[in-house]
């Protein structure tokens, strides 16, 4: 892995397209070493000119305590409303949150300082580490835990670098107890078993379902150019890959979740 470190201007990104309803998005770091072979940040100018194989490398931002409690001030003094999509090009929690801690210092800087609102994308049980944070933002957060499946043949295929299915989900009962709002993202879906649902539902209230084609920000043209497709077994095709496999995974879901508590793609990632 190559390690960079970085003194970012700023810290918060102001938003558009998908994240538009937010008024930035944060990225603790650039690169991401989960290396999901499906990630769409591949295909965006920085995982295509960076002359280095996405997920070989990180930047790092430096001294971002301080910039996050500043920028979110200035705005909060103007009269502006912050909310902050964390993170839209990388997880915040991959593995070297562990030594770095650069997700928990901007954790200390928005418990100093709030915003309005904090959306946590992750798949990574080290969220778990923050909670003693994470429950002093709770009346202003959500946090969204990726479990694509529970087939752990199918995860390692798609994203062997990525945390254990059960770590997940274990992760997510321990945020759970600590009353936190917890949602579980299926994006992108992959085939999963038929316990599938009923496991998730003893855990969460709250599921959004994301496909590679309203997920990608491109309809699928760049889960296309990823050759994704390829990774799918013969007789998962018809199913699991297509514009309908998101109908067809709600369907699996509606015999433990109400239509209420399904959310598709964009809507499920909304503020508030």
């Amino acid at each position: 892995m190559n390690i960079s470190y970085k003194l970012p201007k700023r810290i918060l990104t102001p938003t558009g397209g998908f994240l538009k309803e937010y008024t930035h998005s944060l990225n603790p770091y650039v690169g991401c070493s989960f290396a999901c072979s499906y990630c769409y940040v591949r295909q965006s100018p920085i995982g295509l000119f960076r002359n280095q194989e996405w997920g070989t490398w990180v930047d790092v931002k430096q001294e971002v305590k301080e910039k996050i409690k500043t920028e979110i001030h200035n705005f909060k003094k103007r009269g502006k409303e912050v909310t902050i999509f964390m993170s839209s090009s990388t997880d915040p929690y991959q593995p070297i949150e562990y030594q770095e801690k650069i997700t928990r210092s901007l954790l200390e800087g928005m418990v100093a300082t709030p915003p309005d609102f904090l959306f946590i994308q992750t798949r990574s049980p080290i969220i778990t580490r923050d909670i003693d944070l994470l429950v002093q933002l709770k009346d202003r957060l959500r946090i969204s835990m990726t479990v694509e499946t529970d087939n752990e043949s199918v995860r390692k295929r798609f994203s062997p670098k990525t945390p254990p299915i059960a770590a997940r989900l274990k992760a997510i009962r321990k945020l759970r107890e600590h009353h936190l709002p917890v949602q579980v993202a299926i994006a992108p879906i992959l085939p999963f078993s038929e316990r599938f649902p009923e496991t998730i539902s003893q855990l969460v209230n709250r599921i959004v379902v994301d496909d590679f084609f309203t997920g990608d920000g491109s309809n699928g043209k760049r889960t296309e150019r990823l050759n994704i497709k390829s990774l799918y077994e013969e007789d998962q095709l018809a199913n699991w890959y297509g514009e309908n496999a998101h109908l067809f995974a709600i369907e699996q879901l509606k015999n433990s979740f109400s239509p209420e508590q399904i959310f598709i793609s964009k809507e499920g990632f909304l503020p508030f």
